[in-house]
């Protein structure tokens, strides 16, 4: 398995205990807070998967997947 699939399903597993935790904090009911607490982190896994799919598409554009900072290269001013 690919580091991101297990850092998202890592993060989805985190975030749905979270998410069950608040909503049955807010509502008292374990039914509601379940509902809520599975659907809403499964939505935002997805969705946090493509982000960082689109962040490492674009570190790869931008500056051939090599992120080097020199700081010897400036000249004084």
């Amino acid at each position: 398995m690919a580091r991101t699939a297990k850092k998202t399903a890592s993060y989805s597993a985190m975030h749905m205990v979270v998410a069950i935790c608040v909503a049955y904090a807010l509502t008292g009911s374990f039914t509601v807070a379940l509902g809520i607490g599975l659907v809403e982190p499964l939505v935002q896994t997805v969705a946090y998967h493509l982000h960082e799919r689109a962040w490492a598409a674009n570190e790869s554009q931008n500056n051939g997947g090599n992120m080097r900072i020199n700081a010897g290269s400036q000249a004084a001013a």
